[in-house]
């Protein structure tokens, strides 16, 4: 089997694949670089709404339609059949049970891989997409010690968008056998999916399997009972050694052919080879040195970025390089350009801004893929609408939302980040104006609230019914946390804006000094948020209520951010607060527990009570790392602060970081099994840390590392 060299191995042995509790937790997740995905729990069994074989981008990276539910196994030896699949029913049954078959779990790399015991011999699965296509690639092997075996595979099949559900379907689907395999027909508008299987026999289904049990959904307290229509049966006879392949596709010709399995295989292979070589070259002392979940995380980091292929079908890279010259336009757009972008998370997200920004130096610029950062950024500056980037994409019509005050922000560190990188003049010099547009509409004053306080500098925001900043969690409709007025973490990003458009204008001979003093002015007037009492930073000061003195980690930006309004005893004091209120193993709590808000996360709390009031996000962890290193200087003990990730990567989706965990032990995960923000941050900080003196002093200036690279 491949293996990449210094890799974790991430394998669950059968002591801990019998326990149903756990097989049902972990999940695995494969992506095929335009949105589309295959994703499920170890054990095989369906838990989510998102889950299945074959999730379609039908319109890339929209329109995400689940096609393939499942292929339920069974294998005939010696005139007996053995379940291999696992099931969970409304009536609370369990059948069949085939995870006690298993002997182990893995990922190959980023190929996820199951081996199931037989009497007398071994069946392995492999399970990995297409890049660039809607098409999942199944794989079995057969020991080559054992009887020959006969492979049932029941094709599960649905049309559906990713996040709907299946309920008392009447209809019933059109299935057509072909040479090679099924075609199914959902419905008259549906698109086909080609089933493809090389030497089965296929027999056309026409049941309905009713009442699949979604744990998941039920937890969160969503309709939870869904049903699937059982396409037809492939049977596949395999003797000792040999190997079938079964293709779920949106079109017919998807991988035909021995030698064709041969390449789709192998050019999965090379990809992963590809992204590790780019990073090793990128950052060759790093890539010596990077334990193990480091290198897990590189290839994570593919998974969210993805393109959006153009008219024609060329791929987003070969049309954005050929108008490398032009200048970006500002202002709305209909719908999103041609080009690259990034999948906040998986299941259930598309594009975001804030997130796109947040995480782009470490998912493109850490990896070492700066041209990939480059198409992220000219893609999303199209998107520019009257100072504002849009705080996501909808996912039927891929149609821009703008509500987001601090997404323009993040924009100016991802373009400092991106030239600190690659010194690209070039690219500085087209979206210099673009960023000084923000700032006039920032300092005008627009909507939402949205405006610099005149008397101070400060950014000010808000508006009925809307959460501007990143914790905008709403329950029936009413933001959790409005955040009105101005919250901390807006200004420190607006200084930071500020500080980096005067390094800007002085790289490339423009007038700089306005921007310098209005970053002092700004550094001023943010002495305000300082709370004597609590010897910590002001959440939102100047909101309907007055100040708002909830302890959050949103304060930390202040000091993990490039540059800092803060005099060092009172950054100091702001990392004391966070570490004595905040901070978990895995992540920062949203809200101190001793707030009468808080909320653990638990299980009997929904996602939008305890995301941003108490739950611990990923994210933030490097944040308060990096934020360590500038206090203390102290390199091992900030880098320790990151090591907790490389346990959270077995502990939920495998080989990626969730969006967030309870906030209280044993601090289960939450929420998106894979997030952008999660791998990035972790990616560029360890980056930072690892490149940063062991120890020194504190500097006269207050700026002390950069944003990817060396300090």
């Amino acid at each position: 089997m491949r293996r990449e060299s210094g890799m974790s191995d991430l394998t669950l042995g059968r002591d801990r694949l019998g326990d149903l509790t756990l097989v049902t937790e972990r999940e695995w997740l494969v992506t095929n670089g335009i949105g589309g995905y295959a994703s499920g729990t170890v054990c095989g069994a369906l838990t989510r709404r998102d889950h299945g074989l074959l999730v379609a981008a039908l319109d890339p990276p929209y329109r995400r339609t689940l096609l393939l539910a499942k292929l339920a196994e069974r294998v005939g030896v010696d005139g007996t059949w053995i379940d291999l699949s696992t099931d969970l029913w409304a009536s609370g049954a369990v059948d069949p049970r085939g995870h006690r078959h298993l002997l182990s779990f893995h990922l190959d790399g980023t190929i996820p891989v199951w081996t199931w015991e037989l009497p007398g011999g071994r069946l392995e699965k492999l399970v990995w997409m297409e890049h660039g296509e809607n098409t999942t690639c199944v794989e079995y092997r057969l020991g080559a010690d054992g009887p020959a075996v006969s492979l049932s595979l029941r094709v599960m099949v649905d049309h559906r968008e990713a996040r709907g559900l299946t309920e008392h379907p009447t209809t019933l689907p059109s299935v057509e056998r072909t040479a090679q395999g099924l075609c199914v027909r959902m419905g008259d508008t549906a698109a086909p999916l080609w089933i493809s299987a090389p030497g089965a026999e296929a027999h056309p289904g026409s049941d309905w399997y009713r009442d699949y049990a979604l744990s998941a959904e039920r937890e969160r307290g969503l309709p939870w009972v869904e049903d699937h229509f059982m396409a037809g049966e492939l049977v596949i006879p395999l003797a000792p050694g040999e190997r079938a392949l079964v293709v779920a596709s949106t079109r017919p010709d998807a991988v035909s052919g021995p030698l064709a399995e041969v390449a789709a295989r192998s050019r999965h292979a090379a990809i992963e080879r590809t992204l590790l070589g780019a990073w090793a070259r990128a950052r060759p002392a790093a890539a010596r040195a990077a334990p193990p979940w480091v290198r897990r995380l590189v290839l994570a980091a593919d998974a969210f970025l993805v393109g959006r292929p153009g008219p024609n079908g060329a791929s987003s890279t070969a049309s954005l390089a050929a108008s490398a010259g032009s200048t970006p336009a500002l202002g709305p757009s209909a719908g999103p350009s041609r080009g690259r972008t990034m999948i906040a998370g998986y299941p259930g997200f598309a594009d975001q801004g804030r997130d796109t920004l947040i995480a782009l130096p470490g998912l493109a610029l850490a990896t070492g893929r700066p041209q990939v950062a480059r198409e992220l950024l000219r893609t999303w500056v199209r998107h520019l609408d009257r100072g504002l980037l849009p705080a996501r994409f909808t996912e039927k019509e891929g149609r821009p939302e703008y509500h987001a005050v601090d997404a323009p922000l993040w924009l100016y560190q991802a373009v400092r980040a991106y030239h600190e990188t690659t010194g690209d003049d070039a690219l500085l010099a087209q979206l210099f104006p673009i960023l000084e547009d923000i700032g006039a509409w920032f300092e005008r004053g627009e909507r939402y609230g949205i405006a610099v306080d005149p008397r101070d500098g400060l950014v000010r925001a808000g508006a009925d019914g809307l959460s501007l900043t990143w914790m905008d969690s709403h329950r029936d409709g009413v933001p959790v946390t409005p955040r009105s007025g101005k919250a901390v973490e807006v200004n420190a990003l607006w200084y930071n804006a500020l500080t980096a458009m005067a390094s800007f204008a002085r790289r490339l001979g423009r007038p700089h000094d306005a921007y310098a003093q209005m970053a002092r002015r700004v550094g001023h007037g943010f002495a305000r948020f300082w709370n004597a009492e609590t010897g910590c930073l002001y959440d939102v000061i100047d909101g309907p209520q007055g100040a708002d003195p909830a302890v959050r980690p949103n304060q930390l930006l202040a000091v993990s951010l490039p540059d800092t309004p803060l005099s060092a005893a009172r950054r100091r004091a702001v990392l004391e607060t966070c570490e004595r209120a905040l901070l978990t193993p895995f992540g920062l709590r949203t809200l101190a527990p001793d707030d009468p808000g808080y909320r653990s996360g638990g299980d009997h709390e929904t996602g939008s009570e305890a995301a941003h009031q108490g739950a611990a996000w990923v994210w933030l962890l490097p944040h308060y790392a990096l934020a360590h290193y500038r206090v203390h200087r102290e390199r091992g003990a900030a880098l320790a602060l990151l090591e907790p990730l490389g346990e959270l990567l077995e502990r939920y989706g495998l080989g990626q970081l969730p969006e967030r965990v309870d906030a209280e032990a044993p601090y289960r995960p939450r929420g998106a099994l894979a997030q952008a923000w999660s791998v990035g941050e972790a990616l560029r900080v360890w980056h930072a840390l690892a490149a940063a003196p062991a120890w020194r002093p504190a500097g006269r200036g207050r700026r002390t590392l950069s944003v990817v690279g060396a300090p």
